[in-house]
This record gives structure tokens, C-alpha cells and sequence, in this order.
């Protein structure tokens, strides 16, 4: 009877391993799919223009066959880079607040605001940006630093993405400080170490592999926003030059466009590259951020 038992444990254990192998498997397949099929789609537009060209080039003019995706590019990286300048420290502030010196009290009201803002539906987000800080840059802020903007701005897709990507940063900053354990803490404060001086020389620095790695995962999902840089950017084709000026990211450009061009092959192409540059862009990130996180736990 024991020894029926043990085999079918042995059994169990043996298809449960096989069936998370073939799940990890699956899901970098699934990776694999997709690359391939974006570069597939986009194989019109990469054999008539070298990938270089379609990168460092700012021309974009698709019915004379211009396809310069920089404007684009830049206008992606310059309004993720933007965000998270804006959010990250106030998501970092405000995680160690919440778990180093808030009251219970203060927490239980603070979580479920946090879960309700990072349930949001972005194109609830777009629509307070263009009713709210659209206006403020054009008429309040943006005359005191240049003559004249319209508000749809590479500033105003900066501040929206950032009030997206700020309750996802401190939900995950507040689980990763969590996992410090409490005895260096203590120890830190036997040393006659401050609360500040703990939270930010001890706690931070012992979760700074997961603070990264939480970094990253917002970095990536402001990157790929579409609806909220679409209605509050300006989609104008053009390099920006300062935070007043429009940008068009990349997401917008897919947006925009797929539906309604998809009767021109190379336009089509070029949307499809846009998608795979896109794919490529953050896949590199996120490797290399693994890097250096697998680097600083060694």
C-alpha cells in the first residue's frame, strides 16, 4: 500500500514537472511567434530601405515612400524617460512612507486608492490630461517659458504617464521594501541610525534589485501606451526640441494609422515595423536590466 502510494507521488511529481516545462517552453515560443511574425509583416518595407535608414531618418512621408521612424523613437523615449523621472521619486518617497513610518490606519485608506488608480482604464487618463493639463500647460505654465504652445505637449504625455505608472510603482515598491527583514532594520537603529537614515541607506539599498526590476516593468508599460499619449502628445512628425513641444510616440503612430492604411502594402510594412521596433526596443531593455540586477545580487 505505502509503496503504491510513493509511485503515484513519484508519478505526480514527474508529470508536474513536465507540464511546467512545457508551459516555460510555451511561453518563449509565444515570444518567438510573435517576433517572427511581426519581422514577416514588415519584410516589404525592410527589403527596399535599409533598417539604418528607416531608424536615423526623419522624414516621414509614406505616400512618396519616406518612412523615417526617429520622430517617432525619440518621441517614445523621451516621454517614458519623462514619466518615470516624474513618478519614481514620488512612488519611492511615498512606498517607504507607507512602510516605514505610516500608521495602519493610514495604510488600510491608502491600498484600495492605490488598486482603484492602477485599475483605471487609460483612456479615462487621456481625457484628464486633455481637459486638465492640456489647458494648464498652454495657459499657465507653458507662457511663462516660451511664446506659444498648444498644450498638446511631450510634457503633458510626460505628467499623464507618470500619474499611470506611479500606483503601479508603489504597490510593487511596498511589496519589495516588505521582504527587508526586519532585523536589519533594527540592527540599523541600534547603531543610532535615523528612520530616514534606515530607510534610505539600509532598506532601499537591500531592495535595490527589485526596486530596479520594478523600475523597469513601469518603464515597459509606459512605453507601450497608446490611448493616453494619443489624445494628449499632439502627433505631430517631428524631433522635439523641448518638453513644450509635440512629440508623436510610436504607439500613437500604430494607432492612428493601422485602421485606415492598410490599403497601401508598404504602409502597412511600416506600421508593422514600428510594432517590431517597438518589440525589439524593450526586449533589449529588459535584458539588460536583468543583467544588472543579476550583477548587483552577486
Amino acid at each position: 500500500m505505502y509503496i503504491s502510494l510513493l509511485k503515484r507521488r513519484i508519478i505526480k511529481d514527474k508529470v508536474a514537472g513536465r507540464l511546467m516545462l512545457c508551459l516555460t517552453v510555451m511561453s518563449l515560443l509565444l515570444l518567438l511567434v510573435m517576433g517572427g511574425g511581426l519581422y514577416y509583416k514588415s519584410r516589404s518595407i525592410l527589403q527596399t530601405n535599409a533598417v539604418w535608414d528607416l531608424l536615423s531618418s526623419s522624414a516621414w512621408n509614406p505616400f512618396s515612400g519616406q518612412f523615417g521612424f526617429l520622430p517617432f523613437i525619440l518621441g517614445s523615449v523621451y516621454v517614458t524617460a519623462l514619466s518615470v523621472i516624474i513618478a519614481l521619486p514620488v512612488a519611492l518617497l511615498t512606498a517607504l512612507f507607507l512602510t516605514e513610518n505610516a500608521r495602519p490606519w493610514i495604510q488600510k485608506a491608502v491600498f484600495p486608492v492605490l488598486d482603484i488608480l492602477a485599475g483605471i482604464p487609460s483612456v479615462v487618463y487621456g481625457l484628464w490630461g486633455t481637459l486638465i493639463i492640456v489647458p494648464w500647460i498652454a495657459d499657465t505654465l507653458g507662457p511663462r517659458f516660451v511664446d506659444y504652445t498648444s498644450g498638446y505637449t511631450l510634457l503633458a504625455g510626460g505628467i499623464v504617464l507618470s500619474v499611470m505608472i506611479t500606483p503601479l510603482l508603489v504597490s510593487l515598491f511596498i511589496e519589495i521594501f516588505s521582504t527587508v527583514p526586519k532585523d536589519f532594520r533594527e540592527a540599523s537603529a541600534s547603531l543610532g541610525a535615523t528612520r530616514w537614515q534606515t530607510s534610505r541607506l539600509v532598506v532601499v539599498r537591500k531592495a535595490l534589485p527589485g526596486v530596479i526590476a520594478a523600475v523597469v516593468l513601469a518603464i515597459s508599460k509606459a512605453f507601450g501606451e497608446t490611448l493616453a499619449v494619443l489624445m494628449v502628445c499632439g502627433n505631430m512628425v517631428q524631433i522635439p526640441q523641448s518638453v513644450f513641444d509635440s512629440a508623436y510616440p510610436l504607439p500613437a503612430l500604430i494607432a492612428n494609422n493601422y485602421g485606415e492604411m492598410l490599403s497601401l502594402p508598404m504602409y502597412e510594412s511600416a506600421l508593422m515595423f514600428a510594432a517590431l521596433t517597438m518589440f525589439v526596443i524593450i526586449f533589449i531593455f529588459n535584458a539588460v536590466s536583468r543583467i544588472i540586477i543579476t550583477n548587483l545580487r552577486h
